[in-house]
């Protein structure tokens, strides 16, 4: 079994699926409606779905809530693309935890993408 998709409910899908392609590599796979839905893809095929928060799900995402529930983690092949990423996100203005330091076992850092998504971003040595 492999996991397949995650899908995250955010105010503003162009721009969240903007900063994952721009800063992540990830792939636009699908875009529809107006701004309705993004389908992203890594380079393993594992998808990451940007919607509109949906009623029957609770209506809301985590900017409306004012809270990061959860976080996503991107593993990296090398310690200097760790600090690559971070270099790129600083040029950009995005909301960073602090530089990249020794944490549970790795070099990481986290970041907060547009639509409140928590984001870790790290490498371990193998």
């Amino acid at each position: 079994m492999r996991l397949n998709h995650l899908d995250f409910h955010v105010p503003d899908i162009a721009e969240t699926a903007d900063f994952f392609i721009r800063h992540f590599g990830l792939k636009l796979k699908d875009l529809r409606g107006n701004n309705g839905l993004a389908i992203l893809e890594d380079d393993s095929g594992l998808e990451i779905v940007l919607s509109h928060a949906i009623a029957k799900f609770g209506t809301a995402d985590q900017v409306e809530i004012g809270r990061q529930t959860y976080h996503i983690g991107f593993i990296l092949p090398e310690k200097a693309d760790v600090e690559a990423v971070h270099a790129g996100l600083i040029v950009a203005g995005a909301m960073l935890s602090g530089p990249p330091a020794v944490m549970r076992g790795g070099w990481l850092f986290y970041c907060t993408a547009p639509g409140n998504i928590l984001v870790e971003v790290g490498w371990r040595p193998g």
